[in-house]
């Protein structure tokens, strides 16, 4: 129970620890080129309207930190030669890269992907779409403005009058 208790009582302090400095400076192993392509990917994926995009939110890095430290080298390497891939599919549609193509250039391409026959392209987006989708919804702009989150919900009554109920007899 007084571990539980201490456990509540820092939670607030773990919680502020994590902040836009800290998952920046997790960026371990794509270069910034391949960066940069996931900045624009995730901006892409959910685009600004009359709330912010992916990229605004800093999803890019988040997608970054889990895949750096939630998966297997082998799907960080598959992130790595996806986005190099996907640059190169662009530069052959439309002689840019993915980062310098217009949002319809973009879109088109990820559509293709999504669509692919080929299972490492196929897994590259759904890998980056999935992330991109859960760090946005997890972001703090969207649980505080649009989820209306609350860190702690409800309220604890914790002294409040009880009415006794008699049992019915059995007839």
């Amino acid at each position: 129970m007084a571990g539980a208790l201490g456990g509540l009582i820092s939670l607030p302090a773990w919680a502020n620890g994590w902040s836009t400095e800290t998952v920046q400076s997790t960026q371990h192993f794509l270069s910034i080129n391949q960066a940069d392509q996931l900045a624009e990917l995730v901006e892409t994926i959910i685009p600004v309207t009359d709330t912010p995009g992916a990229k605004a939110l800093n999803v890019h890095q988040f997608v970054q930190k889990m895949v750096a430290d939630c998966y297997d080298k082998t799907t960080q390497e598959n992130l790595q030669k996806g986005l190099d891939s996907l640059d190169d599919l662009a530069k052959a549609s439309f002689n840019k890269t993915f980062a310098e193509g217009d949002t319809a250039q973009r879109t088109a391409l990820l559509t293709q992907l999504s669509k692919s026959t080929d299972t490492a392209q196929k897994d590259f987006y759904s890998l980056v779409k999935n992330l991109t989708i859960r760090g946005y919804m997890t972001s703090e702009y969207v649980m505080t403005n649009l989820t209306h989150y609350q860190f702690i919900p409800g309220h604890y009554y914790g002294c409040v009058p009880v009415k006794a109920k008699t049992a019915s007899q059995p007839k």
